[in-house]
């Protein structure tokens, strides 16, 4: 029979008792995530170079120069004069160089041909950068619990651009139906994927330059209304973003040129002319340049209501996340009616394109910041 035990005694042993382990939280899941985050990085600088790439692509007329998708073989450029003689005559047959471009010579031809030739390159060198890193980290072990889902759809939204890419170029490569360009919708959905992509990797270089714990504990204090604001006023300039791809897509920005009015007049005359009604929304460049113009007007009111809504935040870092967002906004507000007034001119209209995208990284970052605030007492956390 046991001894018996008084009710003081120590139930354990203190010796035996386990002590907390700081880091349990991060353990096995902190290994490569600088390292990743460092390939993320890259991979953001290379998608903001594909869309002004791309931007510069459209604005220069080059997108129809190469006339097939040849996802492997296409990476090599003609090595020869028979070669460039080939590739012209291919584009001397469609529709764009028989109404519009009858004028170039091979010489011309080159120029654009290397504008094309290059957007497709980079988008390989995209597609390569992923390859590589994915595997790296995979065989080494060192993908963080949960993220290997996260990187495949990076990897599966970047191929499906390069199909909708061909997909686009593919509306214009047209005989005898009259096309100069791409279709402006498919224009739309390839731009916009881009910015999709771009944003799900900005979100995971946000995520990665924190740890899990705090994360864990920025999670609690989250600022659901400032995170809803922000969340809208992200879809609000996506649905911007698009309609803006629609105006690059027939030119609109240089059918109007006077501000705040179209023509003289607040309402273009020249809105519906097109039957049935609804292609002048996608086809009409007085009317897509006028919902371009009414939606960012919106978009701007809407983000002056968020920016005063995010600096009530309680923490430093999301009131100055929103301040930066505001300020992008009105810069983007301002050269676009520049851009406007001028005509679009290439270096404006890129240069229009560009602070989109900075705009666009710097609403998510703000998104961010309310999910995942900032407190005075956590200590080298980057967002």
């Amino acid at each position: 029979m046991s001894a018996k035990r008084s009710i003081f005694e120590e139930v354990s042993d203190p010796a035996k008792t386990p002590s907390a382990q700081p880091g349990a939280i991060d353990r096995g899941r902190g290994k490569g995530r600088a390292a990743m985050r460092l390939w993320l990085m890259l991979l953001f600088a290379l998608v903001v170079v594909m869309i002004a790439v791309g931007g510069l692509t459209r604005l220069t007329d080059s997108g129809l120069s190469i006339t097939e998708w040849r996802p492997l073989t296409g990476a090599i450029p003609p090595l020869n004069a028979a070669d460039w003689q080939s590739e012209f005559a291919k584009y001397r047959e469609i529709d764009e160089f028989r109404i519009q471009n009858q004028w170039m010579t091979l010489a011309d031809f080159k120029v654009i041909y290397w504008w094309e030739w290059g957007h497709r390159q980079l988008g390989r060198v995209i597609g390569l950068v992923w390859a590589l890193g994915f595997v790296w980290f995979a065989l080494r072990r060192q993908i963080p619990a949960g993220w290997t889902g996260r990187l495949v759809l990076l990897g599966a939204l970047g191929g499906a651009q390069g199909a909708i890419g061909w997909w686009m170029v593919a509306s214009g490569v047209t005989q005898g139906e009259g096309m100069t360009d791409v279709a402006s919708y498919r224009l739309a959905t390839h731009l916009g994927l881009a910015f999709v992509i771009l944003g799900f990797i900005a979100w995971y270089v946000f995520l990665l330059g924190r740890s899990e714990r705090d994360l864990m504990q920025a999670r609690r204090i989250r600022e659901k209304r400032q995170f809803g604001l922000a969340t809208g006023l992200l879809h609000f300039a996506f649905l911007q973003i698009l309609i803006g791809a629609l105006v690059a897509g027939i030119d609109a920005g240089r059918s109007y040129t006077d501000w705040p009015t179209m023509g003289g007049q607040w309402f273009p005359a020249s809105a519906l002319i097109l039957e049935p009604v609804w292609r002048n929304f996608f086809e009409s460049p007085g009317l897509v340049q006028f919902v371009h113009r009414v939606v960012g007007y919106a978009v701007l009111a809407f983000g002056v209501v968020v920016w005063l809504r995010g600096r009530r935040s309680a923490h430093a870092r999301t009131r100055a996340a929103f301040g930066a967002a505001m300020l992008a906004l009105l810069a983007q507000v301002v050269l676009g009616i520049v851009t406007v007034i001028y005509g679009a001119p290439w270096y404006i209209a890129i240069a229009h394109q560009f602070l989109a995208v900075v705009l666009w990284v710097l609403i998510l970052r703000a998104r961010f910041l309310s999910a995942y605030p900032v407190s005075t007492s956590i200590k080298g956390a980057r967002a």
